[in-house]
């Protein structure tokens, strides 16, 4: 058009924004190039601008690089850069400099970016050797109104612009061609699945910009996707149904064109997998408004995706994966995917050679991990073991690890991980660790396992436990001490390992110690009810009962230190050395007081009231307790507890103190027969006047034999009945039934076996749901 009257080409270039290369230690350089044709007057004709940018390469910056004196030779040299633009060069330079360095393979950088389904390229059978232009748009909707290839043919030209992002605008102002698709699309998809696929990209190409959604929901190509979608499921069952006929005709009779048919297959597959692409694509785009996501998850998109989880196309999948990532985040959807098979589809992609494709699954797994049903079905999928082994790849370990993390709240899979390779692994990593604090994510996944007892074991194996302790007593960590806590709560081999470390653990007890560390180091020594341990001598070398004594009282500290001092109290206490040291303090009053501050905590109540039990087997603070304070009384008032191990604890304290002390066992008797008979007695009590007259008017009231209570094998013949024999009984469902007496000094508790002792009431802190909460011991810590 302006060949023969232009003259001139004038070129201008503007220098824009400099900034620094996202990866590399380089400058980017943005600047715009405008090119003029001028005509022989010198009058422009033709224009065009272009975003242009230039990376400079800083190949000698290091860590001494005069800075100042590189910026200015940058710009001196880049005559795109402005001399005003001086300081800000600086400031870039010093910031590159100091940028921290990812490593050579840039895992840090991929384990942080999330991952995209692979932007759409033509399919096969769908690129042309004509080139489109938009000037001959109305051409190539004329095609749209022709046979089946004419229509394939004209959408194709079409989609060669609509991949262009300037000419979406344009296509968008011509409805025509707009309604002209829709209508194709809707008439004629089921006839040609490239005519289908190749519409369904050119709407794809508009679903890239959020501006253009609203003329997708006005044509409802959303709607028609879905539609076609379930069509093509269905199609794919009918196919593998029809070819596993095939096959078994084929295995009967080798004649058959099975491989023929086989071929046909797969050429099928490649185009419908095709189609399922770019229409589960253009979805995904149109997912962006919740409102839209909530119309697709009403017409069972979840569903659908799942089901397309058999497929083996990896850039398909790598798409299924990331729409289900995307809509796990609502319970709505995430509880549709519980319902059908999704995890054990999901666990046949765990792993994969497709980098990608299983860095999406991990990513969708650990949504659900959230679920406590979904990680009992993750464990019996057996992805324990395939997880285990992924967490060697660095790209991966980090989300690895936190789905493992889930995983082991559940009680019933943390003796799993015993019959896999993780906790050897996790001891390297820890192990590994340089002198700062240890990573969250693996710190807290260890102290779950710890609270196993065989992985405990596997942990301690070598150097295990040196190790552990070492680090935890230098870095002053009141995880990794956690973790040691937890292992030292495990009765055997592994508790008498603590022997040796007694000593450094008790020397941590004192002020400026940080308080979480030292709640930590107190909760271990209260577990080591080792009986060959000289808790005497460890009070005495540390000067520890003035500490303990200071600490309880209220408020002094925060409540969790107060309670780890009185689980602390309990655990000296089973020796009877140490329970004189404590007599002679006067920790027993502050117990009481401490009781009567947190008398609505039922944990320091039960915990208190265990100190106790432990102290009234010593002559020593038995005297202490039942002379000069008031406890006893308190128990009394606590038999009657909500709380069922209060209630345990108390019985088992009081009828300690009722068999050493006769004034003490009385009073305990008296109100346990006023307890069990308050009820009865309160009834006798309110239907005496109303029953008063009647029994009067009665001729004889011994003549009335149904009114007795029945006492066969219950009352003896003759002879009173005292308080005594009430004691022996209670009330179960409504019926009368005999009640074991229980008492210390028995050497049988009524059924043929030893009586026990109970142990320590399990704190919140260490309770475990695969665990009895009460439990007893088989012999008393004296």
């Amino acid at each position: 058009m302006y060949s023969e009257d232009a003259r001139y080409l004038k070129r201008r270039v503007t220098g824009g924004d400099v900034d620094v290369h996202p990866t590399e230690k380089a400058l980017v350089v943005q600047y715009e190039v405008e090119a003029t044709i001028l005509g022989e007057m010198g009058e422009p004709m033709l224009g065009e601008r272009k975003q242009c940018h230039k990376i400079i390469r800083l190949k000698s910056l290091n860590a001494h690089t005069d800075i100042t004196s590189l910026a200015r030779k940058v710009v001196e040299e880049c005559r795109l850069i402005s001399p005003s633009k001086l300081p800000q060069v600086e400031q870039l330079l010093f910031y590159l400099q100091n940028r921290r360095k990812t490593d050579g393979k840039g895992t840090k950088g991929k384990q942080n970016k999330p991952v995209k389904p692979r932007e759409l390229t033509p399919f096969e059978g769908m690129e042309i050797d004509e080139e489109a232009s938009i000037n001959n748009i109305e051409d190539y909707v004329e095609l749209l109104y022709e046979d089946i290839p004419e229509k394939v043919r004209g959408s194709a030209l079409i989609l060669q612009l609509a991949r262009k992002p300037d000419n979406l605008e344009e296509l968008l102002q011509n409805e025509t061609a707009l309604g002209a698709l829709a209508r194709v699309l809707r008439e004629d998809w089921k006839q040609s699945v490239e005519l289908a696929t190749t519409i369904i990209y050119i709407f794809f190409c508009f679903s890239s910009f959020s501006q253009f959604h609203g003329l997708l929901t006005h044509y409802k190509i959303g709607a028609l996707c879905m539609n076609i979608i379930d069509h093509e499921l269905k199609r794919y069952d009918l196919w593998q149904e029809e070819l596993q006929k095939k096959k078994a005709a084929y295995i009967l009779n080798p004649k058959k064109d099975y491989e023929k048919s086989f071929k046909k297959y797969q050429g099928l597959l490649i185009k419908q997998e095709q189609l399922l692409r770019v229409a589960l694509y253009l979805l995904l785009n149109l997912s962006e408004d919740m409102r839209t996501e909530l119309k697709m998850r009403n017409k069972n998109i979840v569903h659908m995706l799942v089901k397309t989880l058999d497929r083996e196309n990896a850039d398909l999948l790598v798409l299924v994966v990331s729409f289900l990532k995307k809509l796990s985040i609502f319970l709505e959807n995430k509880n549709d995917m519980a319902e059908i098979d999704t995890i054990e589809k999901l666990a046949k992609l765990v792993p994969c050679e497709h980098e990608d494709l299983l860095n999406v699954t991990l990513r969708l797994l650990l949504n659900l991990s959230f679920d406590a049903d979904l990680r009992g079905r993750m464990v019996q999928a057996g992805l324990l073991p395939k997880l285990t082994a992924l967490l060697g790849n660095e790209a991966q370990k980090h989300t690895v690890m936190r789905i493992l993390y889930h995983i082991s709240m559940n009680d019933r899979s943390k003796s799993m991980f015993a019959y896999t390779d993780c906790i050897p692994q996790l001891m390297k990593m820890l192990s590994e660790c340089a002198e700062e604090r240890v990573d969250t994510e693996l710190i807290s996944f260890c102290i779950n396992l710890a609270a196993n007892k065989r992985n405990a074991q596997l942990m301690c194996e070598g150097n295990g436990m040196k190790m552990l302790m070492k680090r935890a007593l230098k870095l002053k960590d009141p995880l990794l001490m956690k973790m040691i806590r937890n292992i030292s709560q495990h009765d055997g081999a592994t508790k008498q390992l603590f022997i040796d470390y007694v000593g450094d653990l008790a020397a941590q007890i004192g002020p400026g110690e940080v308080e979480e560390f030292l709640i930590e180091c107190l909760g271990t020594l209260a577990n080591l009810t080792i009986p060959d341990l000289d808790w005497e001598l460890v009070l005495k070398e540390y000067n520890l009962v003035p500490y303990l004594k200071d600490h309880l009282k209220p408020g002094s500290v925060e409540d969790d230190l107060i309670l780890e001092v009185v689980i602390m109290i309990g655990t000296v206490s089973m020796d009877d050395s140490c329970a004189a040291m404590l007599a002679k303090s006067g920790i027993i009053p502050a117990l009481i007081e401490l009781l009567n501050a947190q008398q609505e905590d039922d944990e320091f109540v039960c915990q208190i009231i265990y100190v106790f039990y432990q102290m009234v087997f010593h002559q020593a603070t038995r005297d202490v307790i039942m002379k000069q304070t008031q406890a006893p009384a308190y128990l009394i008032d606590l038999m009657h507890d909500k709380n069922v191990e209060i209630r345990k604890v108390c019985d088992n304290t009081l009828d300690i103190i009722a068999e050493y002390d006769e004034e003490w066992g009385k009073k305990i008797q008296s109100e346990k027969f006023r307890w069990h008979n308050s009820q009865w007695l309160e009834m006798v009590e309110n239907q005496q006047t109303d029953e008063a007259d009647s029994f009067l008017h009665d001729s004889d009231i011994l003549g009335r034999p149904d009114l007795f209570y029945s006492t066969d094998g219950i009352i003896p013949a003759e002879g009173p009945v005292s308080a005594e024999f009430f004691r022996n009984f209670h009330t179960l469902n409504g019926d009368l039934a005999a009640q074991q007496v229980y008492s210390v000094s028995m050497a049988d508790d009524g059924f043929g076996q030893a009586a026990g002792t109970p142990g320590r009431p399990v704190t919140a802190y260490g309770y475990r749901p695969d665990e009895q909460f009460y439990c007893f011991r088989s012999s008393f810590g004296t």
